[in-house]
């Protein structure tokens, strides 16, 4: 498997926390994976209000105010949260001022994966500074995971293929996740053209349809293993319709980033609003 040397070597699972419930929600399902695959968990929190204001210290005579304390505590209780889902867990706590996307992207480049929230992180910074999610899904150093939901046991894995470079990428994220959540894998291509295709010329010209999705099916099982592989062609239009159907009933949806002028691409933007499960951003 690609990179398979790499991924048992890091053991760093990072996770954004900004005390909402959101943010809990993620720490939670992080703090879970984390404890089951045996890796160190990292919870970063943001401490924003440097940007914005010097008035960080505490208020004379009131005892544990200031902004500064309130960012200390706030990590804290993600640390106390994470211990909470199991004692053994290994917690490293970053706290670091700046907005929350440079500092998670600062602090992750280390790290497997990034787990986030879906609702950003910090109400007042979505507000001023755009939304996290999508800066991250465009420039994250590693995958990206985003927690709307909890944990559903049984439900597969679906990854969505496409003829992108970085498709390979995707089907090998998401067989780890597959193998780690215990689960099936599903791979599901959306054939906008409902099967008209032109003639390949070479035999090095991209597979479409029913074809591309044998092929990758055939692919997977080869670096699966003990994963159980199905594949889905859908047809339809947008793609993102298509996706956020399949997504209905699964675990996780994995996605490739299409960095189109440093963005995570239009159909992972659409989809970080509207998918019915978590979403991964794979590398």
């Amino acid at each position: 498997m690609p990179g398979a040397a790499e991924w048992t070597e890091n053991r760093i699972l990072a996770v954004g926390f900004d005390g909402s419930e959101q943010s809990q929600l993620a720490l939670r399902w992080a703090a879970e994976h984390a404890a089951d695959q045996n890796l160190k968990l990292r919870i970063i929190h943001a401490w924003v209000w440097p940007v914005f204001t010097k008035s960080l210290g505490p208020v004379k005579g009131v005892s544990g105010s200031g902004l500064r304390h309130a960012a200390e505590a706030t990590l804290q209780e993600g640390v106390d949260l994470a211990h909470e889902v199991s004692g053994e867990l290994e917690v490293e706590g970053v706290f670091e001022a700046g907005l929350p996307g440079q500092v998670l992207r600062d602090a992750t480049k280390d790290a497997r994966l990034l787990v986030v929230g879906h609702r950003g992180l910090g109400g007042i910074v979505g507000q001023l500074a755009g939304s996290v999610c999508l800066d991250l899904a465009g420039h994250s150093p590693c995958p990206l995971l985003v927690v709307r939901y909890p944990h559903r046991g049984g439900e597969p894995v679906v990854a969505a293929l496409s003829t992108a470079p970085n498709s390979e990428a995707v089907i090998v994220d998401a067989i780890r996740m597959a193998r780690a959540l215990k689960t099936s894998l599903q791979l599901v291509h959306v054939d906008v053209e409902n099967g008209h295709h032109h003639e390949p010329h070479g035999r090095h010209s991209p597979l479409h349809g029913q074809a591309l999705v044998d092929h990758a099916v055939e692919t997977a099982r080869e670096l699966a293993g003990d994963v159980a592989v199905a594949g889905v062609l859908r047809q339809g239009h947008p793609i993102s319709r298509e996706l956020a159907a399949a997504s209905a009933n699964a675990d996780l949806l994995v996605l490739g980033a299409h960095r189109r002028e440093g963005g995570p691409g239009r159909t992972v933007s659409a989809l970080l609003p509207r998918a019915l499960c978590n979403v991964m951003i794979s590398r």
